[in-house]
């Protein structure tokens, strides 16, 4: 059984594959928070922008199987053209409590390439195409390398050094959005600003806030 939040076509947002088109798989639930705000300042993650508790968003649901689910992400695909790779993007939440090899399997036996985006707490099965990994506070990385880390900044619990040393291939840092605890500052500065001290690090926008698409 796949719990889905909302699934939907859009163009990806962020990071080193931002501006592709992508369907996209929010699965519910997450092991860094509840997702429910009376818990957010107890959980290990306390910035999230996302709601992901249910299965009542845009074509949300519950899929017995992988057939079903993989059904369900295929039709949300365009007409195929030639030489275009259709292209999902598991996310959350946390996309790694659900996400396994039989749903793995049937995307890659439907065409499509696979990309996760992850906090990284969870080992990845086998199989996924691309691999992005978004540290969160404190919590331990299960996940050494992939092709991107994506370091939401300023964490205290989570300084950039601590990350330069893993075997991914690209480093982003992406300014934390303040809206969902209510605060102000001007993190997107901070941010730009040390990815100019440190240029191993790459700015991540989120295109999708900035454009206004999901």
């Amino acid at each position: 059984m796949y719990a889905v939040k909302e699934a939907f076509y859009t163009l990806q947002g962020e990071g080193a594959r931002s501006g592709r088109a992508a369907v996209f798989c929010r699965f519910t639930g997450c092991n860094l928070w509840s997702g429910r705000e009376k818990d957010r300042e107890r959980s290990i993650c306390r910035f999230c922008d996302t709601d992901f508790v249910g299965t009542d968003g845009q074509n949300g649901g519950r899929f017995r199987t992988a057939q079903a689910l993989g059904e369900h992400i295929d039709r949300l695909w365009p007409s195929r053209a030639a030489g275009v790779v259709p292209y999902v993007v598991f996310t959350g939440g946390e996309p790694l409590l659900q996400l396994d090899t039989a749903l793995i399997e049937e995307m890659h036996a439907r065409g499509f390439e696979i990309a996760v985006e992850t906090n990284g707490t969870l080992a990845p099965p086998a199989g996924i195409d691309w691999l992005c990994v978004s540290p969160k506070g404190a919590s331990q990385l299960a996940v050494s390398g992939g092709d991107e880390i994506k370091l939401v900044y300023p964490q205290l619990e989570a300084p950039p050094e601590r990350f330069e040393a893993l075997g991914f291939t690209h480093f982003f840092l992406q300014a934390m959005d303040l809206a969902p605890r209510g605060g102000q500052g001007d993190t997107l500065k901070e941010t730009l600003e040390y990815c100019m001290r440190h240029p191993r690090w790459r700015l991540s926008l989120q295109m999708h806030k900035i454009v206004g698409i999901d």
